[in-house]
């Protein structure tokens, strides 16, 4: 776990604790301990087991954690995740935070794991975006790996994607190509990607130099496999986006995308039903 990830479970826990867990403080004997049971109670694929259990590490580090379940395990209800023993008060104030991530994650990755098996049998990757909770990227981003998809770019800095609003300052196909140098210039070997709306935009881009990925936004599969035969054996992978779910998912696939990004995989995954017991 990176110090990235761990500064923001210390921040979870700072918003959640604030002075202290006065209910833990009054109900609870400070030398009493428990042992606590999280078990899932829907079918769901795990993620976020790390996050979790560095949750418990930062209340108490002495809290004892055995995991019976990995990240991408399917988990059917009644499933045991992990158990932890320690402090019954440290216990309890970790509960909501630690409960907080693994819900959420595992929500992702099952999402995830959805889409995956909607795509199967077609060479169709799943990607996710940056449509991401707002400091929680590198949590979600193991998430969806955990459920069988792809990391897309991580943020600006890794990766060329030109989309719409820079197509409109720089249309013409000089302009592009000028762009696309500069930016081999600045970072050999970062992949370039540009978004096309109409498939005038797939020829134009199928003739310029070094594009790695060609962005198909929001176009309908008749679009989608007339620009995979305007590809023909270039060098250049395929991405379809936009307004992609499970109803329509499976025939996009079947069009000969290579990539098929889905926004949805962070930004509307269900938390799944999971609970801490102690005894």
């Amino acid at each position: 776990m990176t110090p990235t990830a761990r500064e923001t479970i210390r921040r979870a826990l700072a918003e959640d604790l604030g002075s202290g867990d006065i209910t833990s403080e009054c109900f609870i004997p400070a030398d009493h301990r428990s042992s606590a049971r999280l078990t899932a109670g829907e079918f769901a694929i795990l993620a976020g087991t790390a996050a979790t259990t560095e949750v418990f590490r930062q209340v108490d580090p002495t809290i004892e954690i055995t995991a019976h379940q990995n990240d991408g395990d399917r988990l059917a209800p009644g499933t045991l995740i992990l158990t932890a023993t320690g402090p019954t008060r440290a216990l309890l104030s970790a509960e909501r935070t630690a409960l907080n991530f693994l819900q959420r994650l595992s929500g992702i990755a099952t999402l995830t794991r959805r889409f995956v098996d909607a795509v199967a049998g077609t060479k169709a990757v799943i990607l996710d975006t940056r449509k991401t909770t707002p400091g929680l990227r590198e949590f979600e981003r193991l998430a969806v790996r955990a459920g069988g998809g792809t990391n897309h770019r991580f943020g600006l800095f890794d990766r060329v994607l030109a989309k719409d609003n820079h197509l409109a300052i720089t249309p013409d196909a000089t302009g592009l190509q000028r762009a696309i140098d500069e930016a081999k210039k600045r970072a050999p070997g970062i992949l370039i990607e540009i978004e096309a709306d109409t498939l005038d935009q797939v020829r134009l881009l199928c003739g310029l130099r070094a594009i790695d990925i060609i962005l198909l936004d929001n176009m309908s599969t008749d679009q989608l496999r007339a620009a995979v035969q305007i590809r023909a054996d270039r060098e250049i992978l395929l991405e379809a986006s936009g307004r992609v779910n499970l109803d329509t998912v499976t025939a996009i696939a079947a069009t000969g995308v290579d990539q098929i990004s889905v926004g949805a995989l962070t930004h509307s995954a269900r938390a799944i039903d999971l609970s801490l017991g102690i005894s």
